[in-house]
């Protein structure tokens, strides 16, 4: 890390901020600091913008960078008069719509950014309402107007559009996918949302810090233990707080039953999407009893709000880890047997073998994370890289293929649930005696905290933000699946139309994470 921030000039300690290493460099070296990051191999994991204005000042907007041994936060300021920055698409491709959000829903405007359509924010909204600054009032009623989105498009002969959704046939959420085709061959998909933009980051801002605990956890409900472990952690370290040791390992419990549970249930949906809906059932029932422990031991079937700033509010007793433990025995039997009948299908193999590839080169681009970028080979999980406890005493086993396809993604899905299995039954072993929650009361005036958790779909970044009285000014959340959606259109080029269900099961991003 100094070795990086030794080639980028001017830079100011940003003390505000605690949870990763921070730093102001002024605006018209956003751009040059971007670039000797991108130089240096470094990944760009979030980029947003805040309102300073109840502290007498502009707006800020803030760039993330995943480094070899932990994250870099780059922030300059943006005054009133000039409401503009240097845009860094041309450096890191997933800044494309990290800056159409903020310059959708926030105001500023990336000097240099070719793709300026809305993001999120609908098209029919009026020009000049951006719900993330401090003048947006969230209770008004919009006024609709007409608007219009320019899709990308393919012409020549032979070519014609597919549109799909943005309502869907089954129960998954809205999203628009327009393909374009030459007979059954995809040369081009862009993808639309923001049909589920709820207005949480905005929703933050009227809460208090315990209560805002609760919407982290609906952010994206499958990724429920996750999203409020990341939101909690960024107050911690806003705040100071040393979580009691018992806590810790509770929090990562959760975490691992959450991917294990998620993985398990997209293992049968992906074979179900091979017409082989056997699996589905099996891995169904799996997925079945890991939620009953789940019920068992912490009274909710998906954990839900029992993370909270200080800890946990539930702790584990014997008679909860034995169910435990006895249900990860009984699925893993099981589980390896249904594994053997998913390798052993011809039929299953001539769908995922080779389909939907992303290719390492462009995983590493696009800035994928978790395990669609471990399915294209880039080694990364915050789990190891950036690791908090218990992680840096288990050391989890990090699964990576270079394959990029189907299979990979279901293959390293496999891997890791045999490995949260493994770490279910060292954190149960390893579970450290003690309170499991200290008290928590509100963050000092300005203060920031950043945090970053490896969910089941991958890297989970909150940031958050004290005003001048100590309240919630902002809150950053950036699911796995803001960067993760760009790698379908990636993927789906040269496939036949038929095999997008399976490509985009095999992804399985979320629509509410990602239209916040």
């Amino acid at each position: 890390m100094r070795k990086i921030l030794e080639i980028i000039a001017d830079l100011t300690p940003d003390v505000t901020q605690s949870g990763a290493e921070a730093y102001i460099v002024p605006r018209d070296k956003f751009n040059a600091a971007a670039k000797a990051l991108k130089n240096e191999g470094v990944r760009l994991a979030a980029e947003w913008a805040s309102d300073d204005t109840p502290f007498g000042e502009g707006f800020s907007v803030y760039a993330a960078y995943s480094a070899p041994k932990g994250y870099l936060v780059i922030r300059s300021k943006v005054p009133l008069e000039d409401q503009t920055f240097p845009s860094i698409v041309k450096k890191f491709t997933a800044a494309r719509r990290f800056e159409r959000q903020i310059h959708s829903l926030m105001g500023l405007t990336p000097i240099n950014n070719p793709d300026l359509r809305p993001w999120i924010k609908h098209e029919d909204w009026p020009a000049g309402a951006c719900p993330l600054r401090k003048t947006f009032d969230a209770r008004e009623k919009l006024p609709r107007v007409e608007g219009s989105y320019g899709w990308a498009r393919a012409e020549g002969e032979g070519v014609y559009e597919i549109a799909v959704g943005p309502v869907h046939a089954g129960v998954i959420e809205p999203g628009h996918f327009r393909f374009q085709s030459v007979g059954e061959d995809i040369i081009n998909l862009e993808t639309r949302f923001g049909y589920v933009h709820k207005g949480i980051e905005k929703r933050f801002e009227e809460m208090s810090w315990i209560e805002a605990s609760r919407l982290a956890g609906r952010v994206s409900g499958d990724s429920t233990v996750a999203h409020q472990l990341a939101y909690c952690r960024a107050v911690e370290a806003a705040a100071g707080i040393r979580v009691p040791e018992r806590a810790h390992w509770i929090r990562a419990l959760m975490v691992e039953i959450e991917r294990l549970a998620n993985h398990l249930n997209d293992i049968g949906a992906i074979s179900n999407d091979t017409a082989f809906s056997f699996l589905l059932y099996q891995f169904s029932i799996l997925r079945e009893k890991v939620l009953r422990a789940s019920f068992e031991a912490f009274g909710h079937r998906l954990m839900m709000d029992r993370i909270v700033p200080g800890g946990v509010n539930s702790d584990l007793d014997g008679r909860a880890a034995k169910a435990i433990l006895e249900t990860i025995d009984n699925v893993s039997v099981e589980f390896e047997r249904l594994v053997r009948i998913y390798e052993e299908n011809p039929s299953v193999e001539d769908r995922v073998f080779g389909t939907g590839v992303l290719t390492p080169e462009t995983a590493t681009e696009i800035g994928a994370v978790g395990f669609v970028a471990r399915s294209s080979g880039v080694r990364m999980d915050c789990r190891v890289d950036a690791p908090f406890p218990p992680y840096n005493r288990l050391s989890p086993r990090v699964t990576v293929l270079s394959s990029g396809d189907v299979h990979a993604r279901t293959w390293v899905r496999i891997e890791e649930a045999r490995e949260s299995m493994r770490l279910v039954r060292g954190i149960l072993e390893g579970m450290p005696a003690g309170p499991v929650s200290v008290s928590f009361s509100a963050l000092e005036a300005c203060s920031s905290g950043f945090s970053a958790v490896e969910g089941w779909r991958g890297e989970i970044i909150y940031w958050v933000q004290a005003g001048p009285d100590g309240s919630i000014n902002r809150c950053m959340v950036r699911d796995p699946s803001s960067v993760n959606w760009l790698s379908i259109e990636r993927a789906i080029k040269g496939n036949i139309v038929p095999d997008f269900p399976l490509c985009n099961k095999s992804f399985n991003q979320s629509y509410s994470g990602n239209d916040l």
